[in-house]
């Protein structure tokens, strides 16, 4: 294995990492429910603070790579997540545990931003698309952390030893890594504030993060009540559609690079809208279990190329340094994943379950619409420098 190739296997351990924290402590949200006695109004409000430490790291993230580069913080960062883990189990009572979730939802993004720093840069230097391949291990993780924390559930672990557990397996990963995690060739072009408008490339792209992400965020928390309260499904395949959408969405994005390489970037995200489109449209005009269960199948193949290509493209950006892009990128795309679920409520308030996700339908068309104007600059496949040998 040549030096690139054993770079590409740490990054990728490395989102393989975040990803696998994420999911454990999404594994164990309904013990921290029990522990606390909180009613779902007030789980609704506790989880709201790991969005609002998101928003908090995106533009933080994006000046601390833009400064000390993407090694700094992904070594600093990831060590500083991996032990803010099991400070969620630890914590005695909601009032010590929302500064961790703050703390703990602004360095997932600080993780976010620097790791997919890392990955351009690799991607760069290899001279090909990767970056769809790394989305996948986190994703892959997110499975992980579900199964092993059935099996320390199983087990009688408490979220205070399951999270040490994970952290444990977290250092071990960034120990092994960190040697493989290089300082990128400062970029010349962009600075360091992220808080200001971005050009028109990239608000087309991220507003077809921001549908893609709409749709993702409606899919992770509306799939099973859609099974449930419009398919009819019996207890044992209400979760049908959101495996179904999970594992495409995984799956999806270990083809991502190679589909990109061949038809294009913005193919693959016009084809991907369309996907988004017709598995809604098709859930939502044949509710039966099996339509809905291939619909769900398809937007989360639609859904699985979105957010690496949009960041592949933002990270080319020649007036913006890759971290200060990627953060713009974020966080507007951030905001269709926080707006979407709630969204999708006070429609099926207003009307119905059906009337919502065919709203969510026309994100899909929407990305097919942006990514297919005429003068759309990220037409043209990015041209990668000269491939860097061993």
């Amino acid at each position: 294995m040549n030096y690139l190739s054993k770079r590409r296997v740490a990054v990728g351990a490395m989102f393989f990492f975040v990803g696998l924290c994420f999911s454990t402590w999404a594994s164990r949200i309904p013990d921290i429910q029990t522990k606390f006695g909180l009613s779902e109004g007030q789980l609704g409000t506790l989880l709201l603070f790991l969005p609002i430490g998101s928003v908090i790291g995106l533009p933080l993230a994006g000046w601390a790579v833009h400064k000390f580069g993407s090694r700094v913080v992904i070594l600093t960062g990831g060590v500083a997540y991996a032990l803010t883990l099991p400070l969620i189990g630890l914590s005695p009572s909601t009032w010590t545990l929302l500064p961790v979730l703050v703390c703990y939802g602004m360095l997932g993004n600080v993780m976010n931003i620097s790791l997919n720093t890392q990955g351009l840069n690799l991607e760069d230097q290899m001279g090909k698309s990767i970056l769809g391949s790394f989305h996948g291990l986190w994703s892959l993780a997110g499975f992980t952390g579900a199964g092993l924390g059935a099996a320390l559930i199983w087990l009688d672990l408490t979220p205070a030893q399951h999270f040490g557990v994970v952290t444990l397996i977290s250092i071990l990963i960034i120990a092994l890594s960190q040697g493989l995690i290089v300082k990128e060739v400062k970029s010349s072009g962009g600075s360091g504030l992220v808080l200001k408008r971005p050009d028109g490339l990239l608000l087309r792209v991220s507003m077809i993060a921001f549908l893609g992400m709409m749709s993702e965020g409606c899919m992770f928390d509306w799939s099973g009540v859609y099974f449930k309260k419009v398919i009819l499904a019996e207890p044992e395949f209400v979760a049908l559609g959101y495996v179904a959408f999970m594992g495409a969405m995984a799956s999806g994005r270990f083809f991502t690079d190679k589909l990109a390489a061949r038809y294009t970037k913005v193919a693959v995200i016009q084809i991907s809208g369309f996907l988004i489109f017709v598995g809604l449209m098709l859930s939502v005009l044949i509710p039966t279990l099996w339509a809905a269960t291939l619909g769900f199948l398809l937007v989360g193949l639609g859904v699985a190329s979105i957010i690496p290509l949009s960041y592949g493209i933002a990270g080319r950006s020649k007036l913006y340094s890759p971290s200060v892009a990627l953060a713009l990128v974020s966080t507007i795309s951030f905001f269709g994943f926080l707006l979407g679920p709630p969204l999708i409520g006070f429609v099926a308030e207003l009307f119905d379950l059906k009337i919502s996700f065919a709203l969510v339908a026309l994100c899909g068309m929407g990305i097919l619409l942006l990514s297919s104007f005429k003068k759309t600059v990220f037409l043209i496949p990015p041209k990668f420098p000269k491939k860097a040998t061993a």
